[in-house]
């Protein structure tokens, strides 16, 4: 982070406290500038009042997103053409909570990290690795020659996702499709498994960001008690 901008006419508040101590401590320069100044530079609906100027985000290889971190198998988040940017932007959060060590985006007709992403990822774009591919289903190839299983999320599968055998030692990615549509039809022949979420109630699905946040904090789940099984 290079400056953070803080709005003149702000109030004294614990936040803007916690905001200065930061800022001091990792020696990042505090600037107080008028409210429309910041507001033009800040490209968001609210800024609230700060408005901080990073370096720019770094691409990763997604051959380096699936190897192992600290003896733990890479947790892949792929998202097919997902164009909403709050969607996008929960997901990231979602996953971050999870434990989802990567994240998988293709190069045309999706969203990727703008100001509206990040704001409602909530600080979740800092610790995700991020690959942009050139596309889904041959990134889905690629990730199974390097031993992760793809898991394709889709309302008709016949196979529950939390019937899946997930073993802790094995990376996995979930892959989501694009509102509306789904999964595009290669990229479902690309996946591994396909899986469902059960449904109990009228409706027929759930919107993408919150199917992902099932997915995410189950998969990791199942990991996670798959390993105090082994361990024990």
């Amino acid at each position: 982070m290079r400056e953070v901008w803080i709005s003149e006419d702000l109030d004294p508040s614990p936040q803007i406290d916690d905001i200065e101590r930061l800022a001091t401590r990792r020696r990042v320069r505090l600037v107080l500038v008028p409210r429309t100044k910041l507001e033009r530079a800040a490209r968001t609906d609210a800024p609230q009042g700060v408005l901080a100027h990073a370096r720019a985000l770094e691409e990763v290889e997604l051959e380096r997103l699936c190897r192992a971190r600290g003896g733990v198998a890479p947790f892949l988040l792929v998202l097919d053409g997902v164009t909403d940017p709050h969607n996008v932007g929960a997901l990231l959060r979602s996953a971050e909570c999870a434990g989802v060590t990567g994240v998988v985006l293709p190069r045309h007709r999706a969203v990727h990290v703008t100001p509206t992403v990040a704001k409602v990822a909530a600080g979740a774009i800092e610790h995700l690795d991020i690959a942009i591919v050139p596309g889904v289903p041959n990134a889905l190839r690629q990730l199974d020659e390097l031993g992760v299983i793809s898991v394709g999320l889709d309302a008709d599968a016949p196979t529950s996702l939390f019937d899946l055998d997930l073993e802790a030692s094995v990376g996995v990615a979930i892959v989501m499709g694009a509102e509306g549509r789904g999964l595009a039809a290669l990229t479902r022949r690309r996946c591994s498994v396909l899986a469902a979420i059960p449904q109990f109630g009228a409706l027929g699905s759930l919107n993408v960001s919150a199917a992902g946040a099932v997915a995410c904090f189950e998969v990791m789940r199942r990991r996670v008690g798959t390993a105090s099984h082994e361990t024990g």
